[in-house]
This record gives structure tokens, C-alpha cells and sequence, in this order.
């Protein structure tokens, strides 16, 4: 009590001093690592191999047999203990989808992030095909999607094409991104019929008849039906499979002319080119788009790639382009945006809850103001441990606001007890914060001993449950060391501007014996 009495006499000094270490943790907060969820082990990885486009299935096979060659001394080591492939995944026969199992947690000393960051300098022995180790995403995500995914949107597939292609090449030189592709590719052979209108119409051959004898001659088509034993049966018009083999067989195709008597071979009416064309057009909110995707090397920063790569898009795609994010990106870009409304909301239903109670909207401020020593101590320690911001941490500082908050309920609401027995507010302060240090300190060290457990975790899930638990625990830690010292310096200074309720009460029953006794006086 007695120090307590000396710090509040020097407000400014103590106020100083918790803003230095609460605005201090700003400096770190610029340095953590930004993802989505931590990589936890699910004791499995898979490698995506990427060979040159139009490979067969046996070359992608050789080059996925190259991966099993880098895999076999892990399985020898018991780290690793089966390995399977997929080749042609994606009906794309230069694709192949290597995934290995590790051995049970019991049985191997390293995480799966671990073997990755060993796999990874290795993959250079690859020669077939491009390819690089990944670990599963958490949050229940897909697991063998890419963690960066960016789209590219505009107008028409051309534009997009090029953007795509030039924010590609800025990409390669990313730090942390690791084979970045985009999904438009032009690979599939496609027949280009371009028909002579000037000549059709010279012959009296309309469009929409050449358009349909292309159709019934080498599509088919319905022309009726008959019933045969009470079943019914369509009646298609096709020519042989043999007539249909190749573009030339268009020669033998006639069409009469506009006069009735002349046939017209359709050659001499159409055209065909013989291009490559992609197997599918994509579009993102209705725009054609392309996606641009890539993974992250072991220990790179999801957030900062995602805004190198926004840096890049933006001195390439014009202002009738867009750039959006889907996948894992844009599940880490909402739940960035997100949490900081998600915290501001939390701020606001305690401060509503506590003005209800209080009868006040000074003693709230005086008990939110110590917040942000809970989320300083959350910083720290995640700066100090290495661990990202994530949304298993975001959590956690949320649930600091309803945790901090109490213990400074226990020192307002007991100093204001005193205050309407007569105290002074100076004198009330000090003894309210005596009387309740040991509940306060008891309910601090219950709720961080409670989540040590979630610190000490392993196994699987063990990643997200350390996250929680760090930011609880340190988060409470420093919050209560600050809230013994700054609530009631707050308190001090704050409480002038509220009367005790007590005080109230008694006013109100002066007020009322003053008018009973006029009133009898007047009898």
C-alpha cells in the first residue's frame, strides 16, 4: 500500500513508463511473421511435380521416381514411412502428386516442417520435372493446395494473359515465393472453321445451313425416333466414322446451292486452321481471370509475399485490371481484416456491459485502458518465441479483453464501495487494490497455469494450441503486473469526474427530508 501511494502520487511518471512498454510492442508487431495457421504436423507432406508441357505419362512417372530416390534415406532412417504417386492428376499427363507419410509421432524425433526443410535443398536433384516440398495446410484447409494464390482479372483473356505473364516474371524473383505458375495454359489442339461468307452468299448458301450440315455430318444429330418391341429409340444422322477421321473429310461433304441443282463440296466454303487453344477459361466475380500460384519456402512470411506480390501487380495491371486472392490467400486476407473488427467489437460490448453496471462511462476507460498491456505481453512473447500471427493468436488477444478486464473490475468496484462509505478516492484506491491483490493474483496465476498445458502440447494440432496458450499466458502475465499499478493511478485521476453512488443516495434523501419538513411547516 505504501508503494502503491508513491506511484500514484507520480501518475505521469508510471503512465509514461506503461506507454513505453505497451507502445514498444509496436516495433515487434511490425516484425512477426503473418500466416493464416500455423503448419502443424498432420504426419504427412506431398511434392507437386511439374514437367515441361505435352510429357508423356512415363516421363512424369521418371521424374516422381527421381523424388522416391531423395525419399528412400528417410524411409531407411524410419522418419518416412510410405510413399505413393499420382501421375496424370488433373488430366494433365506432365502432373504428378508425390505424398509420403512419416512414421507415427511416437516413433520419429522430427516435425514434418523439419523433414520439408530437409527435402527442399534437395529438390535441385530433380531433372525431369519441377517440384517442391509441402506441408499440409491447417484450419482444415485443402491440403494439397498452394498457399499463394493470387487472380488476375480484366476485361478480355488477352489483357489478362499478359498481365499474368509479366506478374509471373516479377514473381520468380520473390523472395520465399517457390514455383510460382499460373493456370492458363495453351495446350490443347483445336480446329478453327472460318467460312468464306462472300462465297456463301454468291452460291445462295446461307450460314446457318453450312453451320448445320457440319453438325448432322460429323456431331449427329436427332432426326426422330421409331419403337421397336415397345421401346423407343433415337434415329441419329452421322457420316461413317470413316468420313469423319480427319479435316480434309470435309471435301467429301456436299452442300446444294441456292439453285437447287449445283452441290458445293464444303471445302470450298470453309476453311480449317489447326491451333493450340486452353482447355478451360476461368472467371473470378464474373471477369476472366488467371490465377497465379506458387508455394512458400520453409519459414517465409505468407503476409509479406502476398504484399510483395500486390506491390508488383500494381505497376503491371491497369486500372481496368484487378487483382484478387483466393484459396488459402484470401482466407488469410479476410481473417486479417477481420480480426481488427473482431477486437474493436469485443472492446465495445465489454465497455456497454461495464457502463451498464458501473451506472458510468469513466470507470469502463479506466479498466479498457490496461487492454493494451495484455497485448503487449502477447507480442513479445510471439516475437520472442519465433511463432507467427495467426488466427489461432488473434484469438487468443481477443479473449485477453474479457481476462484483463476482470481483474480490474475486482479494484473499481471495490474502491467504489468504499467511496460511497466516505473514503476518499485516493485513500479508497489503495485499499481496494491492498484487499484484492491476493483474488486478483490467484485468478491471474489459476487462468495461466490452466493454460500451460496448452504450451506444453504435442502431437498433432500441437502448433495451434501453442499459439493460444502463448499469447494467454504472457498476455495475463504483464497485463496483471501493469493493472496493480496503472488502474489505480487511472482511477485517481479519472473518479474526480463521477460521484459516488452512494453520495447520490444521500443528497436524494436530504432533498426529500428538506421538503418533508417545509412541508410540514406550511401544515
Amino acid at each position: 500500500a505504501a508503494l502503491l501511494r508513491r506511484l500514484i502520487a507520480m501518475p505521469l511518471v508510471v503512465l509514461v513508463l506503461a506507454g513505453v512498454v505497451t507502445a514498444g510492442a509496436g516495433l515487434f508487431y511490425q516484425g512477426l511473421p503473418r500466416e493464416l495457421a500455423p503448419r502443424e504436423d498432420r504426419g504427412v507432406a506431398f511434392i507437386p511435380l511439374t514437367a515441361p508441357q505435352g510429357s508423356t505419362v512415363d516421363y512424369t512417372d521418371r521424374a516422381a521416381l527421381q523424388v522416391e530416390d531423395i525419399l528412400r534415406p528417410l524411409q531407411e532412417e524410419g522418419i518416412v514411412a510410405t510413399v505413393f504417386t499420382f501421375t496424370g492428376w488433373g488430366n494433365r499427363p506432365w502432373r504428378s502428386f508425390v505424398v509420403f507419410r512419416l512414421a507415427p509421432w511416437e516413433e520419429r524425433d522430427v516435425d514434418v516442417a523439419e523433414v520439408v526443410r530437409r527435402i527442399a535443398p534437395q529438390m535441385g536433384q530433380v531433372t525431369l520435372a519441377r517440384g517442391f516440398p509441402i506441408a499440409p495446410a491447417g484450419l482444415g484447409l485443402r491440403g494439397n493446395a498452394t498457399p499463394v494464390q493470387v487472380v488476375v482479372s480484366g476485361p478480355d483473356f488477352e489483357s489478362v494473359k499478359l498481365w499474368a505473364n509479366a506478374l509471373l516474371e516479377r514473381a520468380q524473383g520473390i523472395e520465399g515465393l517457390v514455383n510460382p505458375e499460373i493456370n492458363f495454359e495453351q495446350n490443347q489442339p483445336q480446329l478453327d472453321v472460318r467460312i468464306d461468307r462472300q462465297r456463301a452468299d454468291d452460291l445462295g448458301i446461307s450460314v446457318e445451313v453450312i453451320a448445320s450440315t457440319m453438325q448432322t455430318m460429323l456431331a449427329g444429330r436427332e432426326a426422330t425416333t421409331f419403337v421397336s418391341r415397345g421401346r423407343e429409340y433415337p434415329v441419329i444422322m452421322q457420316a461413317e466414322e470413316a468420313d469423319r477421321v480427319s479435316p480434309s473429310d470435309i471435301d467429301n461433304i456436299f452442300i446444294r446451292a441456292g439453285d437447287g441443282d449445283t452441290l458445293v463440296p464444303l471445302g470450298a466454303l470453309v476453311s480449317v486452321d489447326e491451333n493450340a487453344a486452353a482447355p478451360s477459361l476461368r472467371r473470378y466475380d464474373r471477369l476472366p481471370s488467371i490465377q497465379l500460384s506458387g508455394a512458400l519456402a520453409p519459414g517465409a512470411d505468407l503476409g509479406a509475399v502476398l504484399a510483395q506480390l500486390e506491390e508488383a501487380a500494381a505497376g503491371i495491371i491497369p486500372v481496368e485490371g484487378k487483382l484478387g486472392f483466393d484459396g488459402q490467400s484470401r482466407t488469410f486476407k479476410d481473417s486479417q481484416s477481420g480480426a481488427v473488427l473482431v477486437f474493436a467489437m469485443a472492446l465495445l460490448i465489454v465497455f456497454l456491459v461495464l457502463a451498464a453496471q458501473f451506472e458510468s462511462f469513466v470507470h469502463p476507460v479506466t479498466i479498457l485502458l490496461t487492454v493494451p498491456a495484455g497485448v503487449a505481453g502477447a507480442i513479445y512473447a510471439m516475437a520472442a518465441g519465433g511463432l507467427s500471427l495467426n488466427v489461432y493468436s488473434q484469438i487468443g488477444i481477443i479473449l485477453l479483453t474479457g481476462l484483463v478486464a476482470k481483474n480490474g473490475i475486482l479494484i473499481v468496484e471495490f474502491a467504489n464501495q468504499l467511496r460511497d462509505e466516505g473514503r476518499d478516492i485516493r485513500d479508497a484506491v489503495v485499499t481496494a487494490s491492498a484487499l484484492r491483490l491476493r483474488p486478483i493474483l490467484m485468478t491471474a496465476i489459476s487462468t495461466i497455469l490452466g493454460a500451460v498445458p496448452l504450451i506444453l502440447a504435442s502431437g498433432a494440432g500441437a502448433e495451434a494450441r501453442q499459439s493460444i496458450g502463448t499469447v494467454i499466458i504472457a498476455g495475463l502475465a504483464l497485463a496483471t503486473l501493469l493493472m496493480l499499478v496503472v488502474t489505480p493511478v487511472l482511477y485517481d485521476l479519472l473518479a474526480r469526474l463521477t460521484r459516488p453512488r452512494g453520495a447520490a443516495a444521500a443528497e436524494l434523501d436530504a432533498q426529500l427530508a428538506a421538503g418533508a419538513r417545509k412541508a410540514g411547516e406550511g401544515a
